[in-house]
């Protein structure tokens, strides 16, 4: 087992592999194949999401946090390029012995960093099988349904943490100025083009200011579009942003740009997620009581709260494991374990 000085020495050597990679010109090209992103979204990731700069109270949290196992076998998703850094961040502090499953879709990030800190005996596998691991634990990032799987299928002596779907909201309080929130959220969402568990996708107005709100969204959304493009929707996004544009003319009220919808739904409507690819939804609410039953039917995929009020973002938090966020931070949480905390 690690101790916490070996584990913190391994995250600190981590961390300057990470830096290396930021810098290697060559990764841009082949992180937009595999990602989709445009290559001025490719290059936001690694100069503003890629978390190498975690401070030392960072690191140390995020050993304090991990419980030391015998080995750890990672099995990582495709949403976020930059999210394998902190995977094998959470794997490195629990153990010296680390196999590495990257996603198919996109390995790119996830090769790299093993191949540039070779020395902390990081493994590349294509091992599907988690039948044949007898031991240590098992770190799954993904869909619920790959999670639930991997559960289902490990022997009875590995511990699975499962790290499934999840999407962040944010909550605008009365006495925020208007255009400032709209600003921090659009930077929130244009990352990855929201398709991490931490982009906003839903945001609650307080205050009587959704249609202001939502205005502002969108013309800030429109500006950042030229300065940071959106990348490809495949056909299943392409599809979900059709329907959601339409339901929205329908239902309530949408704001449209060439890569990018706000939808203004009406108050008191029912509980109604935007797909990924810079789709956001604006609820006016009365009070944090309101949000939260709004969101009811969907409370176990939100694991981040942005807010501009730390005390109205504890009240809309659903459960422990739900992370708060100042606005415009919420791509930028502290590299303290996993994002979800679950």
């Amino acid at each position: 087992m690690l101790a916490n000085g070996d584990a913190i020495a391994r995250l600190r050597r981590l961390l300057a592999a990470a830096r290396e990679v930021a810098k290697d010109a060559l990764l841009v090209p082949r992180l937009i194949e595999s990602t989709g992103l445009s290559r001025q979204g490719v290059e936001l990731g690694l100069a503003r999401y890629l978390e190498h700069d975690a401070t030392d109270d960072e690191v140390a949290a995020l050993v304090r946090g991990v419980m030391p196992a015998t080995s750890v076998h990672v099995i990582l998703s495709a949403n976020v390029f930059t999210a394998p850094l902190r995977a094998l961040a959470v794997a490195c502090a629990a153990s010296s012995r680390v196999s590495v499953h990257p996603s198919r879709r996109d390995p790119v990030l996830t090769c790299a960093l093993v191949e540039n800190a070779s020395d902390l005996g990081l493994v590349l596998t294509d091992a599907t099988d988690v039948r044949a691991i007898e031991s240590g634990e098992i770190h799954v990032y993904g869909r619920d349904e790959t999670v639930l799987a991997v559960k289902g299928a490990a022997h009875a002596d590995v511990r699975v943490r499962g790290h499934g779907a999840g999407m962040g909201v944010a909550l605008v309080d009365a006495n925020v100025a208007v255009e400032m929130a709209a600003h921090a959220i659009a930077d929130d969402v244009v990352a990855f083009d929201q398709r991490g568990c931490c982009s906003p996708r839903v945001v609650f107005a307080l205050g009587g200011r959704a249609k202001e709100l939502a205005e502002a969204l969108s013309r800030r959304l429109r500006a950042m579009e030229e300065r940071v493009p959106r990348g490809k929707l495949d056909e299943s996004e392409r599809r979900e942003s059709v329907r959601y544009r339409e339901t929205m003319a329908f239902a309530g009220e949408v704001l449209e740009g060439a890569a990018h919808a706000v939808g203004v739904s009406r108050q008191g409507s029912t509980c109604l997620v935007p797909p990924v690819g810079r789709h956001v939804h604006v609820v006016p609410v009365a009070s944090v009581e309101d949000a939260r039953a709004w969101l009811r039917p969907i409370e176990r995929f939100v694991v981040l709260v942005g807010c501009s009020d730390e005390r109205l973002g504890r009240e809309l938090a659903l459960a422990s494991h739900v992370r708060l966020s100042p606005l415009g931070r919420m791509q930028r949480l502290p590299f303290d374990g996993p994002v979800d905390l679950r």
